[in-house]
């Protein structure tokens, strides 16, 4: 899911991580200055199709080194959140980098989530806004989602963690849990609105990934 800036307001900035704030966090997470780019997959691919296995292992050097590797791919790749089956790896994960509609940063992973979202006799409010993903790059479209979202699940050292969002940040926690489940934002569109989505993808792939390409190699990467 790509980045998108918004205006701060008058309440506490701090970068959320896992879900806490902390008084300082670098503009590069930590774990994509330990990464590798991996290729992002595109729409079409069956590894998006198929529904994403549970990790069942934590802890290991396998786990920390998918996640550093996801966080500087998506990182290369301008995302806001990317699941591990978008690096060609079906396991139930995703980090995200992503900011919410008061401009407070959210930095984090989550292994194993399952997605809480309010229900028809609550304050729910299906918010529609423009959505994008990184596995059909240059799309952007507007899809309906509730402006929030509790993800529950564990970090890759097997310890419990929720992770609650508003707005722009709860909408990135459902488009990725969507991948986890082998979907694309696309099957949430119309028949109509999917073929323009990927007449947008077909029009500007090339100049995403020659962006893409660009910027990994000022990193060194």
């Amino acid at each position: 899911m790509p980045v998108r800036h918004e205006r701060s307001r008058s309440i506490d900035q701090r970068v959320r991580v896992q879900g806490h704030p902390v008084d300082a966090y670098p503009a590069l997470p930590p774990e994509a200055d330990r990464g590798s780019v991996r290729r992002v997959t595109v729409v079409g691919e069956e590894v998006l199709r198929r529904p994403c296995r549970e990790v069942t292992e934590f802890g290991t050097p396998e786990l920390s080194a998918l996640i550093d590797d996801m966080f500087l791919t998506m990182h290369v790749a301008d995302g806001a959140g990317l699941a591990a089956n978008q690096v060609g790896i079906g396991l139930r994960l995703f980090v995200y980098d992503c900011p919410d509609d008061h401009g407070i940063r959210h930095v984090g992973h989550i292994v194993n989530p399952v997605l809480d979202l309010p229900g028809p006799g609550s304050n729910r409010r299906l918010v529609d806004d423009s959505e994008g993903c990184l596995s059909v790059p240059g799309a952007t479209m507007t899809v309906p989602r509730t402006d929030h979202a509790v993800a529950r699940g564990f970090d890759k050292d097997g310890n419990p963690l929720v992770i609650e969002g508003t707005a722009y940040f709860a909408r990135c926690l459902q488009h990725e849990t969507d991948h986890l489940a082998g979907h694309t934002y696309l099957d949430r569109l119309s028949k109509r609105d999917r073929k323009d989505a990927l007449r947008q993808m077909e029009d500007q792939r090339e100049e995403v990934f020659a962006q893409r390409a660009i910027k990994a190699a000022h990193l060194g990467r």
